[in-house]
């Protein structure tokens, strides 16, 4: 592809750069954001195109933004299950694992994906928010052997149903024995790499960690050197395709006055275990008394929506408030307005009718079950 000239951005020095910020410039970037105190890209040109290279081809994301929390010494598994109501008494060196991190309240901090490095290191790979500090004061008044910090580790993700073929290309056939949510270490023309079977895409995929922040330029071109004829587009998190798939996104769908059990996300709490976590006590309180609203899937009636909801949404039932749309965009591959909603439990039947209220225009909407495709996440996992 034809590379566009690179562009004079305002940026701050308070905000930090990725080390693949002057490579996604060069490959036409033309919107940022800010997640986790860094620039994220936001924009490659049309977000339909996006969605299209994505699950037609692949795409390669900056995705630097998701900063690794490491948590090493002799106590590192207990202080990492202290963090999470997930169970982590099986997970294996080399398995990733989804997990939710809670406060007192049972309310969700962050979503990140746990890797296991080693029987005494793990690594917390960030959603927005900032963990690394709240990890640190937890550990203040124990008497843990732990050491926390923020290496120097940047993800890009390669993402769609061509990214297999083109990592293959990049790394010969032992990267097809990686299985979904495992890991393992590799390299690439002298550039070390912890790669894992993940991705923020609900799309076949692999995350690619680079563990020195200065190859980061060399890492995108050799990337899009190979991968570009083999289909791969420069590109960035889909929003169609995320929402799509049901996949969470923090501040939005859920933030510190959401619980596990609103999500349906009943399977990341486990009450039972021997071990203790921050939050035991409330959730168990909360799975008892139970949730009084929901998260659901609502397809909203109308016109195309011009672009993902930058607010959130009333929705109501009559004229009583019931809740909030917290993601929506319009899908071009269903062509219908999808919408992840936090609603009173009440109104959460799949069927049920509700109004939703969007700047300057009220929309007639129904809840549907989610994800909206592919509900056994047959592609991201491979087995389909």
């Amino acid at each position: 592809m034809t590379r566009s000239s690179a562009k004079t951005f305002g940026f701050g020095t308070q905000i930090r750069k990725s080390p693949y910020f002057d490579a996604t410039v060069r490959w036409g970037a033309t919107d940022f954001s800010v997640y986790n105190h860094m620039y994220i890209p936001r924009s490659f040109g049309d977000p339909e195109q996006n969605f299209w290279n994505l699950v037609n081809d692949a795409i390669l994301c900056d995705v630097a933004v998701e900063r690794q929390v490491e948590i090493t010494g002799p106590d590192a598994a207990q202080f990492t299950q202290l963090l999470t109501p997930r169970n982590l008494s099986q997970c294996a060196v080399g398995q990733c694992k989804y997990v939710l991190i809670t406060n007192a309240d049972g309310g969700i901090i962050n979503d990140p994906v746990l890797l296991r490095l080693a029987e005494d290191r793990f690594w917390l790979s960030l959603a927005d928010s900032d963990v690394l500090l709240w990890a640190l004061g937890v550990a203040t008044h124990l008497d843990l052997q732990i050491s926390i910090s923020e290496p120097d580790v940047s993800p890009l993700q390669l993402q769609g149903p061509k990214s297999g073929d083109i990592m293959e290309t990049l790394f010969g056939p032992r990267i097809r024995d990686l299985k979904y949510y495992w890991f393992d270490h590799f390299e690439l023309d002298g550039i070390p790499l912890v790669i894992s079977r993940t991705g923020w895409s609900s799309e076949l995929g692999y995350e690619m960690y680079l563990l020195n922040g200065g190859q980061g330029d060399a890492l995108w071109e050799k990337l899009m050197g190979v991968g570009a004829p083999l289909g791969l587009k420069p590109g960035h998190t889909s929003s169609i395709r995320r929402i799509e798939g049901g996949m969470l996104s923090y501040h939005a769908d859920m933030d510190l006055v959401t619980n596990p059990f609103e999500l349906g996300l009943d399977r990341l709490v486990d009450l039972e275990m021997p071990a203790d976590f921050i939050g035991k006590a409330a959730l168990r309180a909360i799975k008892q008394s139970g949730v009084a609203r929901s998260q659901v899937g609502l397809v909203i009636e109308g016109e195309p929506l011009p672009g993902p909801n930058n607010e959130f949404w009333p929705v109501t039932a009559g004229s009583t408030a019931v809740g909030k749309v917290t993601s929506a965009v319009y899908s071009p591959r269903l062509k219908q307005n999808i919408a992840l909603a936090m609603i009173s439990t009440d109104s959460a039947e799949i069927g049920t009718t509700c109004t939703v209220e969007m700047p300057g225009e009220k929309r007639s909407a129904t809840v549907v079950p989610k994800p909206f495709y592919d509900p056994k996440k047959r592609i991201s996992s491979g087995a389909g």
